[in-house]
């Protein structure tokens, strides 16, 4: 009885001393300015005054003008577009046409008619081309 008398005050005082090393280093802490310093709280949140100021009139006339020039980009983007289209429908129209003529008179040479259409592939193959290699751009 006396030997387990002896084991619970040890493990009485070992507690004790585990209590007051764990609080002791909690109030070190609390009380160390090096602890305050490295981890500031911050009181308050800074804004930046013009984050939510209203645009004044030449930002709002600026705003106009920029969605004005990108409305004339979008429609003349889509007036190429739409030409592209129309440019390239005709060449193929105007190509398997050929084809078929060409491939009737195999013997004899090119008539006015099929030199004409000739031509008219050519000059629209070449405005197919810059059509596609132009940019608009919106500024």
């Amino acid at each position: 009885m006396l030997r387990a008398l002896g084991s619970s005050i040890r493990l009485g005082a070992c507690l004790v001393v585990l209590a007051c090393a764990v609080g002791s280093r909690a109030l070190a802490q609390t009380t160390n300015p090096q602890a305050q310093i490295s981890q500031p709280q911050p009181k308050y949140t800074v804004v930046d005054p013009a984050a939510n100021r209203p645009p004044d009139a030449n930002q709002i006339m600026w705003m106009h003008e920029q969605q004005a020039k990108r409305r004339k980009f979008d429609a003349a983007n889509l007036e190429r577009r739409r030409q592209l289209i129309e440019d390239t429908a005709l060449l193929l129209k105007l190509a398997q046409e050929l084809k078929r003529e060409v491939a009737r008179a195999s013997v004899r040479g090119l008539s006015s008619a099929e030199m004409q259409k000739l031509e008219d592939i050519e000059r629209l193959a070449h405005n197919v081309q810059l059509k596609m290699k132009l940019t608009v751009g919106a500024g």
